[in-house]
């Protein structure tokens, strides 16, 4: 039995895992079609998906140097773009980190919802000989925690451990039992999963970077969209 049958075993108890929305990403290797397929296949399964629910992205790996010689620009967009979709499911995401995370594996692990790790999981910006890879995890990255919080990471490729990455935020919880914990997680947020869960992230993410007269209108249209939700349920 392999470490995922457990922790799905343990997930059981109190929520249902879906295996159709489960997500694997290898941070060794370079995002290719197949990565970009895979991830692409489990967004369209998510929106397909009715009823509360988790995302699981398993992620793990970092590339080592020169990774980067087999890429073109195309597919760095594709894969930008399928991250950004699963980035705006309406399902709660969460990821289960192990060892170095870098490449796809630290992409895919930034735009969870929720983020668990094992002991010992480092957090790599990863370089391609001479510099560091200028994807959109550093966006996410400084816009998550700010500059001064990973800027050593950022241009100098300087791991970021899992004690650091906890105390940042960037990772939720740092556990030898990460079946139980996603147990919790899945019982507890899988509930929020639905439209309303997308509106409140979109919400969130602009608020880093639009004014509060420019922002207005959406909050107050999220608002009359939760109180006419309300309203209907009133007895």
């Amino acid at each position: 039995m392999t470490e995922t049958d457990v922790m799905k075993g343990d997930a059981m108890r109190d929520f249902e895992v879906f295996d159709d929305l489960e997500l694997h990403v290898d941070g060794s290797r370079p995002f290719d079609a197949d990565a970009v397929a895979a991830a692409v296949a489990v967004c369209d399964r998510a929106e397909d998906h009715h009823g509360p629910g988790v995302v699981l992205v398993h992620v793990s790996g970092a590339p080592e140097p020169g990774w980067t010689d087999a890429l073109d620009l195309p597919t760095v967009n594709r894969w930008e773009r399928t991250l950004r979709r699963l980035e705006r499911l309406p399902m709660t995401t969460v990821a289960v980190a192990a060892g170095d995370c870098g490449g796809a594996a630290l992409d895919a692990l930034l735009v969870t919802d929720r983020r668990l790790a094992r002991p010992g999981t480092r957090l790599l910006v990863p370089s391609d000989r001479s510099t560091t890879w200028p994807g959109m995890a550093t966006f996410r990255l400084v816009n998550q925690v700010g500059a001064a919080r990973v800027r050593r990471a950022v241009l100098f490729g300087e791991p970021i451990t899992a004690d650091q990455a906890l105390g940042l935020g960037l990772l939720d919880q740092v556990t030898d039992d990460p079946g139980a914990a996603l147990a919790e997680l899945a019982g507890r947020d899988g509930a929020y999963s639905g439209p309303d869960l997308s509106i409140r992230r979109q919400l969130m993410f602009d608020a880093a970077t639009t004014s509060y007269e420019d922002a207005l209108g959406a909050h107050l249209a999220a608002c009359d969209r939760e109180l006419r939700r309300t309203a209907g349920v009133r007895p």
